[in-house]
């Protein structure tokens, strides 16, 4: 399900085609671009990216680049608060305009994935990793869930672990921020209550949602506290923590998934390899059985093992 933050759909599916790359603008060796190059920079990127009309396209003065016949203008987009610079390319002779896409591979991607203190589900050693960014109100969230537990943990065994962390679509979502911080008061006590949190919420997802804001809320608490019960945790701390209602740690994960790429959920990254969207369980068959194969294994692929591939909890 996409964000949308104030932002049209078709604008974020404009980011989506290129990487985000906003840069301070330095004045030394800028020139101007004659209004007519302006206009039509403007209204080729407009018609080419499908831009929606309230949102604003500007142009930087341009400066050199390091492409012989060709200089660099940083193209902005912007809607009220919201705005995203890329840089492009334009021949001297202002002729042809050129998208300039840099991809830092200096390190490994989920390098940048902070993964401490997260509740994880499978075998800490396990030679693939499973990153997703969840919303625990989405409904393809849900889907994504199932498919993943418990069959495709129980096809995989040692060889997988997977590891959720926090994406909530707050504008659209009203109770998914809610729901992901009762989920961390939990899995700050216990990696196992974190699990059966999630999967009772991706489960249950329109019961909980009942009849309003608040009703909800409760739904979530009562669900929190269900499962620090269940597995005998700290009830005063759990208790503590779901009123207190501290977001600082969603916020965090939120703003790395915005540095990756993140804008919609689920959104997963197998040993860095970024997939958007719900999967089906062929689907995650092959992503898993080539990411285990780069990895080195070399045993038999889970999806040629006989158990049936569309096994759900």
């Amino acid at each position: 399900m996409a964000r949308i933050s104030g932002i049209s759909l078709a604008f974020i599916v404009f980011l989506a085609l290129i990487v985000p790359g906003c840069k301070a603008q330095n004045s030394t060796g800028q020139t101007s671009l004659p209004p007519q190059v302006v206009h039509r920079i403007q209204t080729e990127v407009r018609s080419r990216y499908n831009v929606p009309p309230q949102v604003k396209v500007s142009l930087s003065d341009v400066k050199p680049s390091d492409v012989p016949g060709y200089e660099l203008v940083v193209v902005t987009f912007s809607e009220g608060s919201h705005s995203s610079s890329h840089d492009f390319l334009i021949s001297k002779d202002r002729k042809t305009l050129a998208h300039l896409e840099k991809i830092d591979i200096s390190e490994d991607l989920m390098s940048k994935i902070d993964l401490q203190g997260r509740p994880v589900r499978g075998t800490a050693g396990a030679k693939v990793t499973i990153v997703n960014y969840d919303d625990f109100q989405c409904p393809y969230c849900g889907r994504m869930h199932e498919v993943l537990f418990p069959g495709l943990l129980q096809a995989y065994g040692d060889r997988v672990k997977f590891i959720y962390k926090d994406y909530p679509l707050v504008e659209i979502h009203p109770w998914a921020m809610h729901a992901a911080i009762d989920a961390n008061c939990l899995g700050d006590q216990n990696g196992p209550a974190y699990w059966d949190f999630a999967d009772y919420v991706h489960l249950h997802r329109d019961a909980i949602t009942g009849r309003s804001q608040q009703e909800a809320f409760a739904n979530l608490d009562r669900a929190a506290t269900d499962q620090a019960t269940k597995h005998q945790l700290d009830l005063p701390k759990l208790q503590a923590c779901v009123k207190k209602q501290d977001d600082a740690g969603v916020r965090t994960s939120m703003a790395e998934a915005d540095k990756l790429g993140v804008d919609s959920t689920p959104t997963m990254f197998i040993n860095g390899e970024k997939i958007s969207g719900a999967m089906t369980p062929e689907q995650m068959h092959a992503i898993l059985d080539r990411a285990l194969a780069e990895a080195g294994y070399t045993g038999q692929p889970a999806a040629s093992s006989g158990r049936p591939a569309d096994e759900k909890r």
